[in-house]
């Protein structure tokens, strides 16, 4: 049986972790790569680092090489400043597992291709953030901060082959628990890539729906595991039925 994953995600900006609603607000929470720690304690999936402003700057290789000598158990995405097929292999040399591009989709698509064959199409996962309006799904451009379809060329490039997985970012919900738009999931295209649902997901009854969805692989988390110890643990115990893994911390498991 395929498991569906928890994904974990750190939010990164200014070099400090922090959570954040609608991309727009945020508070600090501290060190990336003491929650990265603590979230592979707690038997998270993946842990997703998403560092917010790294446009200008390209990855944040600084604090991934931190995190990379943390030795972590946990499959590490990084996401932030990827522009080319150089910076996505340097990611993985310091430690990531994978990568997620947004602006690479836009700007420059044959990188993909490129990146695509250094690191296989499991590496790459594209993160797009989209809504719904009128039934149909607008990919947001945070730095212009426009809305438009997704386009022919995002679409070629989903179906090449070369992805692995689709970042499904619910960005006008994100930070608000309970309010991911399970519209969004229906309304996507490219039926034979598996979905990884982010935005507002993190309350266990609407996990269950979403991990019931046949076109969804994972469900990542932000805000609602800074609530309390032992989050992971607690969602999971949430998540019975499903072919969840087994949350853990300090040698002792939660059934899910």
């Amino acid at each position: 049986m395929i498991m569906k994953r928890l994904a974990a995600v750190i939010t990164v900006r200014r070099g400090i972790a922090v959570q954040s609603f609608g991309y727009a607000r945020h508070l600090p929470m501290g060190d990336p790569a003491v929650i990265a720690h603590t979230l592979d304690r707690w038997g998270a999936d993946e842990i997703f680092l998403n560092c917010i402003d790294r446009q200008q700057h390209g990855p944040d290789f600084a604090l991934l090489d931190r995190i990379g000598k943390l030795g972590l158990a946990t499959p590490l995405i990084y996401a932030g400043g990827i522009r080319s097929q150089a910076d996505g292999v340097q990611v993985v040399k310091l430690g990531a597992d994978r990568v997620a591009v947004d602006a690479m989709l836009r700007d420059s698509p044959q990188e993909i291709h490129a990146l695509s064959e250094s690191l296989g199409a499991q590496g790459i996962i594209a993160a797009l953030p989209v809504s719904l309006r009128g039934g149909r799904l607008l990919w947001r451009d945070y730095r212009r901060r426009t809305d438009e379809p997704l386009g022919e060329t995002l679409l070629e490039t989903l179906a090449a082959g070369r992805i692995s997985e689709a970042l499904l970012i619910d960005w006008q919900n994100e930070g608000t628990s309970g309010s991911f738009d399970t519209g969004i999931i229906d309304a996507f295209p490219v039926s034979t890539m598996p979905i990884i649902a982010f935005g507002g997901a993190g309350e266990p009854a609407l996990m269950q729906r979403l991990l019931s969805h046949p076109a969804v692989a994972a469900v990542a988390v932000g805000n609602s595991l800074s609530w309390r110890e032992h989050a992971v643990q607690a969602l999971k115990a949430g998540l019975s039925g499903l072919p969840v893994r087994r949350a853990s911390f300090a040698g002792s498991e939660v059934r899910a």
